[in-house]
């Protein structure tokens, strides 16, 4: 902040008592706009390809985002290119909210999701990654509509940000505070000194992961489409599937292994695994929150797989491979399903809400706490243990080999508990909405942790579109203040973002 204080004293053209710079807003996000128009135009192509009518849907909503988004470009064109860390917020909270506007007309006019909530849910749903659903007969959509799902969750996996820099490096010195408001997190992996560069390079990894993804899955016996669509929402860690069954459909122990396997590494942080495409794969493998991610997910697996074993009578290798199928697609934040964890011994449910709420690492398309959090307050308790035999000795906590601020520790400490807290604030908003216990609590923590399925009548069997309407915008909110990390967007809520400088 403080540098940002100095740029703004060397530019005298910048007033010194505006809150937001309007001008340059309306022009970010008028380009965003039209960027989402981009995307539906090629959706529009894929019902073209199988003579499917709804390709008007997108046609009619392209038009929209470039008559709004010209509009706005034309009201900011000369605005001043210096954003600020308010601008950045405000232009991510907003462009989320509007690609989710924009992005649920395509359901609301082809009408396939006549209703305006489910729709909006839908599609939040699908930016956010989260993969809850209130679709009761997948397979009934067009193959367009289909590949919209699966696109948001791909898009939304980095972020509507990166993806935008990456394409279009427009914003000048505004990428970097874009950048840094979509992608809040513990540490920030600098693998360039230019971040739209640093954008190009975890692209280039993503779209990899994807091929890579796709190949598999097509080899496995998916078709063409139902591949490219899995291989957007495992790499996104979304969770949308073009089946009702989700992966259940194919019944391949084969499918199901790729897709685990493709989930955890989406789980990874991409900064790191970018190094890889420089040379540096050292850096990824010496990742303490990788090593911890991976312990975690190893030991739920095998926990979870031993009690299917012995008390479900499911065969050795039946048993692991539900057990890491299901850890690794809550583990990862995705809502893909391949067995009905609804069934299972109610002592693993706490073991996947853990995996659910843990989420995956730092700079990675999975939801959560995150891992290295966990870590960091995991050993900050342990240093608390040794303080009370050794009251005078200094302990520092360390994440590879680095000392961790106090300052950065109470910063994780506080997420944490804020966390919890919207967990719960969201809970009793659905129990007052008369949703039972069990599923209140793991809805709310569901969609705030981007993770897609819930528990008991809202479980990987079943869908969301029994939830009240009320019950679907709570959810709604939580998804994206979730995805957004809870501060971006709740920042703006609070007196200090509005007052001037």
């Amino acid at each position: 902040m403080e540098q940002e204080t100095i740029h703004i004293k060397k530019n005298k053209n910048i007033p010194f008592n505006k809150i937001l710079n309007v001008k340059l807003i309306a022009y970010a996000i008028g380009i965003l706009l039209w960027v989402e128009g981009g995307m539906l135009l090629l959706c529009m192509g894929v019902s073209l390809l199988y003579h499917e009518p709804c390709y008007k849907a997108f046609l009619y909503t392209t038009i929209i985002n470039a008559l709004v988004g010209s509009g706005l470009i034309l009201y900011g064109k000369g605005a001043d290119t210096w954003m600020t860390r308010k601008d950045g917020y405000f232009i991510v909270t907003v462009t989320w909210l509007l690609f989710t506007h924009s992005g649920m007309l395509p359901f609301l006019f082809s009408g396939h999701i006549p209703s305006l909530t489910d729709a909006f849910f839908e599609t939040i749903s699908g930016f956010t990654t989260t993969g809850a659903t209130i679709l009761n007969n997948i397979e009934s959509l067009p193959h367009g509509l289909l590949f919209w799902r699966n696109l948001t969750q791909w898009i939304g996996g980095l972020g509507i940000m990166c993806f935008t820099i990456a394409l279009l490096p427009v914003f000048g010195g505004g990428n970097l505070q874009l950048f840094s408001a979509e992608s809040t997190g513990v540490v920030h992996n600098k693998i360039h000194p230019k971040i739209s560069i640093t954008t190009k390079l975890i692209w280039t990894t993503y779209i990899i992961l994807t091929g890579i993804c796709f190949a598999l899955l097509y080899l496995g016996g998916m078709d063409i489409f139902d591949a490219v669509c899995h291989s957007f929402s495992t790499i996104g860690t979304g969770g949308y599937s073009t089946k009702q069954a989700s992966v259940a459909y194919w019944n391949s122990a084969y499918i199901e292994y790729v897709i685990a396997i493709m989930m955890i590494i989406s789980s990874f942080n991409y900064p790191l695994m970018s190094s890889c495409l420089q040379g540096k794969c050292r850096r990824l493998f010496e990742s303490g929150e990788i090593r911890w991610f991976l312990g975690s997910v190893t030991i739920l697996t095998v926990i979870i797989a031993g009690a299917l074993f012995f008390q479900m009578d499911y065969s050795i290798e039946k048993a692991f491979r539900k057990a890491f199928f299901q850890v690794s697609t809550l583990h990862s934040s995705s809502g893909f399903s391949s067995d009905d964890y609804n069934l299972w011994p109610k002592f693993t449910w706490i073991l996947l809400l853990f995996a659910m709420m843990a989420g995956g690492c730092t700079g990675s398309t999975a939801g959560g706490i995150k891992n290295i959090r966990i870590m960091i307050v995991w050993r900050n308790i342990k240093n608390e243990f040794k303080r009370l035999i050794h009251p005078n000795a200094v302990l520092v906590v360390r994440t590879n080999k680095q000392v961790v601020s106090q300052t950065l520790v109470n910063t994780v400490s506080t997420f944490i508990v804020f966390f919890i807290t919207c967990a719960f604030v969201g809970a009793v908003l659905l129990m007052a909405l008369d949703i039972n216990f069990l599923e209140a609590f793991t809805c709310s923590i569901s969609a705030l942790a981007n993770t897609g399925p819930a528990l008991g009548e809202y479980g990987p069997a079943f869908t969301m579109s029994s939830l009240p309407e009320a019950a679907k915008w709570i959810m709604s909110f939580l998804m994206l203040i979730g995805r957004l990390e809870l501060f971006c967007l709740l920042t703006i809520f609070t007196p200090i973002f509005w007052k001037e400088w």
